[in-house]
């Protein structure tokens, strides 16, 4: 048995299963976002857009939309939190990206750390993975929460994939999972219970 929070059950039920791979994810992320300034959360590799800076408001945007908006039905209009505050109307899909790069290393952080709360507490007031969401996808169909965390599953994967290659350029930070001992050194993240097997 380990006492690492991030850990998912070693035979647990499938939500326990599939909230902990999202807790794992969401946290081996924030390792390798954590403890950089503004030059480190902005370096970029060849071409690409992408930074740790702009991840990191990315996916802050996309814990709430994802369990705010498509599932629980909330409207973005409700949302008098940062970053959606600072979006314009009308902006393009790649906004998030683009405008980290004029963003303090504490509110990328503290707007992550937020959203990441947020979703865990709707979560948690969801219950059942069969529970279908507030709002209807054009078809007419309703996706259960079982999807929802199915797609940020993929997101996470996707852009954890990234921020390791982000961070090694940067400082050369490497490795699957943070140290069992890692505790965050910025903003306010706040690591999952442990999760006993």
């Amino acid at each position: 048995m380990t006492d690492i929070p991030w850990e998912p059950p070693i035979a647990g039920t499938e939500r326990e299963h599939l909230l902990g791979a999202l807790d794992r994810l969401r946290t081996t992320f924030r390792y390798k976002a954590d403890g950089l300034d503004a030059y480190g959360l902005n370096a970029r590799l060849g071409v690409s857009k992408l930074t740790l800076g702009g991840l990191l408001k990315h996916l802050a945007l996309a814990e709430d939309y994802t369990f705010g908006v498509k599932f629980a039905g909330e409207q973005v209009a409700s949302f008098t939190v940062e970053p959606w505050l600072s979006r314009p109307a009308g902006a393009e899909d790649d906004w998030e990206f683009d405008s980290a790069a004029h963003d303090k290393p504490s509110d990328l952080y503290e707007w992550y750390d937020d959203a990441v709360v947020r979703a865990r507490a709707r979560l948690d007031a969801a219950g059942s993975l069969d529970q279908v969401s507030a709002t209807a996808w054009p078809d007419g169909g309703r996706p259960t929460l079982r999807r929802f965390v199915c797609d940020m599953l993929e997101e996470y994967g996707r852009h954890t994939g990234h921020a390791d290659l982000l961070r090694e350029a940067v400082d050369g930070r490497v490795g699957e999972d943070p140290p069992a001992d890692w505790r965050p050194v910025s903003g306010r993240f706040v690591l999952p219970p442990t999760r006993r097997r």
